[in-house]
C-alpha cells in the first residue's frame, strides 16, 4: 500500500489522559480506608469517620491507626496492607512528612485514589515545597490519583458520601462545585443549607498535585446527575489542561468560575494562603471568553448564576424588557442595566398596541412598561404574555412592590405559567420581607429565579447575554485566513535568524531586524534604509523622495518619547543632514559609539487614519497573550484595549477587535475614516501564526500600526502600515522545553501531507479548520444512504448531519483531544473540495483511541481509506496513543478489508452483527 509520511513527534505536548484510573473510582468508591483516624473528641479524625459512617455511601470504612484497635466501634488497622479488601479511596490524615511514605504503601497495596486532607506543604515554604513534589513525583509513576493536599476533602451528596470535616453534608442537587479553598467550602455549605442550593459534588481540591481543574472539570461534565459547574479559583495551574476540558463540556453544561486575585494585594494574599501565583487577571479574563467559561465577581452571582443557567434558556441578545408595577424600581434597573452594557428593548409597535388595549391610559408608554401601582394579577399575565410574544426583546424582568392593592402571591401563581418562554429568560424581583415571601416561594419551584432587589436582576441577566455572545462566537464559521501548511521556507529562514541573534546574546532585536520578520509574515510595515554617515542618509532620502523620517536602529532605545533620537518631516537634504548629525550625537552620549548601529531613513507616512496597537507579551500562566486596541504615544493612557489567546481565526480577530472602543469608532466611521475590518481581522490572524510558529519571541509592540480607509496615489503605503515596531526574545539561557506553552494547541501542520491513489490523483489530508464547514455540507450532501448507514449504524437524516451546531462543533477541533482529518481533492480545474473524513478520539483515562472513517462514494475502492486510517495510526502513535479501535458493521467488508491490511485484530460478534477491530501503535 501507499503509505503517508509519518508525521513528526517533535513538540507534541500530551497534557490529557495520562492516568489508567479514571475519576469514577474516586468519587464512588466502595472501600474506603482513613489514615490516620481517630476517636478524639474535636479532632479532624474523629470527624471524617463520623461522617463516613453516618452517611451511608454503599462502602465500607475501614480505620487505619497505628497504635489504636478500634475506632468508634469499628476494627482499626496499623497499616494499609493489612485491610483484607481491595481499597478504592484512602483519605490521608497524617502530619505532612508522613504523607510520601503512606502514599508509597498506598501504591504498594494498589489503593485507586487518595484524598489527603493534610497541610503544610508549599503554602508553608520550602520544605513543604519538597514534600509536595515527592507527592508529585509518586503520583506521576503511579496509576493512583490524588486530591489535594491541603484540602477539606469530597462529598457526593447524592450518593451519601461525606469524606471531610465539615459538620454536615450538603443537600442532594445538580450543580457540581469545586473550591481551591477548604475555609471557603465551609462557609457555602453553610448558607446553601439555608438557601435550599443542592450539590451532586462538592470538591475541595487543596493544591492539586495531581487531580486538577481538568480532570474535575471533565468527570462532572460526564457526570449525569451534574447540571452546572461552579468554581471557586485562586490560580489555573495547568492552564492547558483546563481550557481543554472546559471547552469541552462549555457547550453541554456552563462553567460558573469565581477567580480570586484581580488585585496585585489580593495575589499577594492568595500566595501565602496556597504557594499559587495567580497569572495576569486581564490574561485570565481572555482564556476564560475563549472557551466559554463565565466569570462572575461574587459568591453570591456565582449560585445566582447557577441557578438561572439550569432553569431559563439563555437569551439571544442584550435587550431587556422590564415589566414594573413601581416607577422608581423599574428607573433603577434600568440604570442597572445600561450601566453594565445591556440595552433597554425598543419595544415593537404590536407589542406597544396590544399594551394599549389593556393598561390605563397612564401606563408609561415604553420600557420600562409602568403598570401603576393597583396592577392586578391578571394585568400582570396578560402584561407578560404581550412581552413574552415581542419580537424586539430578548428578556424579562418582573418587578413588584408590595403596595397596598398589590397581590405578591396570587400574582406569583399567575406568573408560574410563563416559567418557560421560548429563547427568553423570566427573571423576577419580588421586593420586600414577609408580604412576597410566599410569592418568592412560588417562583422558585416553578423555575422561574427570584432576586431581593431589580438592579442583582438585571446584573444576571447581563451576565446570561455575556455568557451566550461568548459560546455563539466559539462555533461561529470564520473567513479563511490563513494557509494550514504556512510557509515552512520562510518559518525556517526566521527561526536561523533568531537563533543568530540568541547567539550574540541578545534579546532585543533593532528596528530593521523587527520590521523584517513582521513583514515576512505579511504585516505591511514602513520601509527603511539604514545609513551610516550623513551622504548615505541624504542619498536614502532622495531615493525614498521627501518628506522623510530619521530614526534610531538601535536595539537599546525603546522609549518613544525620546524625540531626539527621531526626526520627523524632513523636506530637504540640509534638514536630513542636521538631524542625522544630531540622531548619531545622542546615541553616542547616551549608549557610547559602539553601540551606534546606523540610522534608519523611510518615507513620512500621512497620519490621517486610526493608530492602533498590536502585540504580544508572555503571562506566567497563560503563555503567550495577543493584544490589541488604541495606539500611539497615549497608548497607556487611555488604555483602550483588549486580550485574547492565540491562535486566532476571523471570528475570534473580529470578537477581540469588538471588545474595544476603537472598533466602535472604526465600524461607524466616527472620524470620516471607513476601515476594512475583515482585512484587519486577516492581519490579525497572520499575526497570532507569527507568535505560534516563533516559540523564542517573548514580546511584540507594534506602536502605531496606521490603519487608513484610502491612500493617494503619491502614498508609498497601502491601508495599514506598522510604523514602528519592537520584539524582545526569551533569554537565550531558555532551554527549548522550558519555553512558554500555548494555552490553546495551534493548528498541527505537522499533520499535512500529500498522497497518492490508485487512480494516479494526488490527494492532501490535513487536519480539519473551523472554516470547512461550508465543504463539510456539501461533502455530506453527495453520500449515498449506504455510506451513512455504514458509518452511523442507522440512516441519519440529511438535515440532522449538516446542522450549524453539530458542524461547529466537529470543525473545531481540540487537537489535544481529537484529531480530525479531513481529505482534500486539489485537481487544478477544479475548486477544492472534501472528499473524506477521518477522526481518532482519545477516549477519557485510558491511551486507547477510536477511529472513523467516512469516505466519498466516487472515492471510494480507490486506496484512499487505506491511506487515510494509516495516517490516523501514525497520528496516534505520535500523540503517545497506544491502541486504536473502532466497530465496524458485519455487512462493511469495505472497512473490515482495510483494517485487515492495516494489521488490525478482528473479532466477529455475531449476536451484535458488529465486528471489533484493533491495533497497537
Amino acid at each position: 500500500m501507499d503509505t503517508p509520511n509519518n508525521p513528526t513527534t517533535q513538540n507534541i505536548p500530551n497534557f490529557q489522559f495520562k492516568k489508567k484510573i479514571r475519576l469514577e473510582t474516586v468519587f464512588s468508591p466502595r472501600s474506603i480506608a482513613v489514615i490516620g483516624a481517630t476517636d478524639e473528641e474535636g479532632s479532624v479524625g474523629r470527624s471524617i469517620m463520623l461522617n463516613l459512617v453516618q452517611n451511608r455511601f454503599g462502602g465500607v470504612v475501614y480505620p487505619v491507626h497505628s497504635s489504636l484497635d478500634a475506632i468508634l466501634g469499628i476494627k482499626a488497622y496499623k497499616n494499609i496492607a493489612d485491610i483484607p479488601d481491595d481499597i478504592d479511596l484512602a483519605v490521608i490524615l497524617t502530619r505532612a512528612k508522613l504523607v510520601p511514605d503512606v502514599l508509597r504503601d498506598c501504591v504498594e497495596n494498589n489503593v485507586k485514589g487518595a484524598v489527603i486532607i493534610s497541610s503544610g506543604f508549599r503554602e508553608t515554604g520550602s520544605y513543604g515545597h519538597n514534600l509536595e513534589n515527592e507527592i508529585h513525583e509518586i503520583a506521576q509513576n503511579s496509576d493512583m490519583r490524588i486530591i489535594g493536599p491541603n484540602c477539606l476533602g469530597i462529598m457526593m451528596p447524592n450518593s451519601g458520601l461525606n469524606a471531610t470535616c465539615a459538620k454536615h453534608i450538603a443537600m442532594p442537587g445538580n450543580i457540581g462545585f469545586i473550591s481551591q479553598s477548604g475555609a471557603l467550602c465551609t462557609a457555602i455549605l453553610d448558607w446553601s443549607l439555608q438557601e435550599n442550593i443542592g450539590f451532586s459534588a462538592f470538591v475541595s481540591v487543596g493544591s492539586m498535585v495531581d487531580v486538577n481543574w481538568g480532570d474535575l472539570i471533565d468527570y462532572l461534565g460526564n457526570d449525569a446527575k451534574t447540571k452546572t459547574i461552579a468554581i471557586y479559583m485562586e490560580s489555573i495551574g495547568n492552564a492547558r489542561a483546563f481550557l481543554s476540558a472546559a471547552r469541552e463540556v462549555a457547550l453541554r453544561k456552563p462553567i460558573i468560575v469565581i477567580k480570586a486575585g484581580r488585585t496585585e494585594g489580593a495575589s499577594r494574599a492568595m500566595l501565602s494562603h496556597t504557594g499559587s501565583t495567580a497569572g495576569h487577571d486581564e490574561a485570565l479574563d481572555a482564556a476564560f471568553r475563549r472557551i466559554g467559561v463565565l466569570r462572575v465577581d461574587t459568591i453570591a452571582e456565582l449560585f445566582y448564576m447557577a441557578e438561572i443557567l439550569s432553569k431559563q434558556p439563555r437569551p439571544r441578545g442584550s435587550r431587556l424588557a422590564i415589566l414594573t408595577n413601581a416607577g422608581g424600581p423599574g428607573v433603577l434597573a434600568a440604570d442597572s442595566l445600561i450601566r453594565h452594557g445591556g440595552k433597554l428593548a425598543e419595544l415593537a409597535p404590536e407589542t406597544m398596541t396590544a399594551l394599549d388595549d389593556i393598561l390605563s391610559k397612564n401606563w408609561s408608554h415604553c420600557n420600562p412598561i409602568d403598570l401603576q401601582g393597583d396592577a392586578t394579577p391578571e394585568v400582570y399575565s396578560k402584561a407578560l404574555e404581550i412581552i413574552s410574544k415581542d419580537p424586539e426583546s430578548d428578556g424579562i424582568l418582573v418587578i413588584l412592590s408590595p403596595q397596598a392593592m398589590t397581590d405578591p402571591t396570587k400574582t406569583a401563581e399567575k406568573l408560574k405559567a410563563f416559567k418557560k418562554i421560548r429563547n427568553k429568560p423570566i427573571l423576577t424581583s419580588w421586593m420586600g420581607g414577609a408580604d412576597v415571601e410566599k410569592g418568592n416561594a412560588i417562583l422558585s419551584k416553578a423555575d422561574i429565579p427570584t432576586y431581593p432587589y431589580p438592579d442583582t436582576a438585571t446584573r444576571i441577566f447581563n451576565y446570561m447575554w455575556r455568557y451566550s455572545y461568548n459560546l455563539k462566537g466559539l462555533y461561529e464559521t470564520p473567513a479563511q485566513a490563513h494557509a494550514e501548511n504556512g510557509d515552512n521556507k520562510l518559518r525556517k529562514k526566521i527561526a536561523r535568524e533568531i537563533d543568530a541573534i540568541r547567539k550574540a546574546g541578545r534579546t532585543k532585536l533593532t528596528a530593521v531586524e523587527s520590521k523584517l520578520m513582521l513583514e515576512s509574515y505579511g504585516i505591511p510595515v514602513a520601509q527603511s534604509t539604514v545609513v551610516e554617515s550623513e551622504a548615505e542618509a541624504i542619498a536614502a532620502a532622495e531615493k525614498t523622495g521627501y518628506p522623510v523620517v530619521l530614526k534610531h536602529n538601535s536595539e537599546k532605545i525603546t522609549n518613544k518619547r525620546d524625540r531626539s533620537s527621531v526626526k520627523l518631516n524632513l523636506v530637504n537634504k540640509d534638514e536630513v543632514a542636521g538631524a542625522f548629525k544630531a540622531i548619531q550625537s545622542h546615541i553616542s552620549q547616551k549608549l557610547g559609539t559602539e553601540n551606534f548601529n546606523g540610522i534608519l531613513v523611510q518615507p513620512m507616512v500621512n497620519y490621517d487614519g486610526y493608530e492602533l496597537i498590536i502585540g504580544v507579551s508572555t503571562d506566567t500562566q497563560i503563555g503567550p497573550v495577543l493584544q490589541f486596541g488604541s495606539g500611539g504615544q497615549l497608548v497607556e493612557v487611555f488604555r483602550d484595549r483588549s486580550l485574547a489567546l492565540p491562535p486566532l481565526n476571523t471570528t475570534l480577530a473580529r470578537r477581540m477587535m469588538e471588545q474595544t472602543n476603537i472598533y466602535g469608532a472604526m465600524k461607524n466611521s466616527t472620524f470620516g475614516e471607513t476601515v476594512n475590518l475583515q482585512k484587519l481581522e486577516k492581519l490579525l490572524v497572520k499575526f497570532s501564526y507569527l507568535v505560534v510558529e516563533q516559540r523564542w519571541i517573548k514580546e511584540i509592540d507594534i506602536n502605531p500600526l496606521l490603519v487608513r480607509s484610502s491612500v493617494n496615489d503619491d502614498d508609498k503605503y497601502g491601508e495599514f502600515v506598522a510604523l514602528d515596531a519592537r520584539i524582545v526574545l526569551h533569554a537565550p539561557k531558555l532551554k527549548e522545553q522550558d519555553l512558554p506553552k500555548l494555552a490553546i494547541r495551534p493548528y498541527p501542520v505537522e499533520y499535512v501531507f500529500d498522497c497518492k491513489l490508485r487512480t494516479g490523483e494526488t490527494v492532501k489530508i490535513r487536519p480539519i479548520r473551523p472554516e470547512d464547514e461550508p465543504e463539510i455540507v456539501d461533502f455530506h450532501q453527495h453520500l449515498s444512504e449506504e455510506s451513512i448507514y455504514f458509518r452511523y449504524f442507522h440512516p441519519v437524516a440529511l438535515g440532522q448531519r449538516i446542522d450549524h451546531d453539530r458542524l461547529a462543533q466537529i470543525c473545531f477541533n481540540d487537537f489535544d483531544r481529537e484529531m480530525a482529518l479531513v481529505v482534500e481533492s486539489t485537481k487544478s480545474d477544479e475548486k477544492p473540495k472534501i472528499i473524506g473524513v477521518g477522526r481518532l478520539t482519545r477516549i477519557p483515562g485510558k491511551d486507547d483511541a477510536e477511529f472513523a472513517v467516512l469516505i466519498s462514494d466516487s472515492y471510494q475502492r480507490t486506496g484512499l481509506g487505506t491511506q487515510l486510517l494509516g495516517a490516523l495510526l501514525s497520528i496516534g502513535k505520535a500523540e503517545n496513543i497506544k491502541r486504536v479501535f473502532a466497530q465496524i458493521l458485519l455487512e462493511n467488508r469495505g472497512m473490515q478489508r482495510v483494517c485487515e491490511k492495516l494489521g488490525f485484530e478482528i473479532k466477529t460478534d455475531y449476536e451484535e452483527q458488529v465486528v471489533h477491530a484493533s491495533i497497537l501503535v
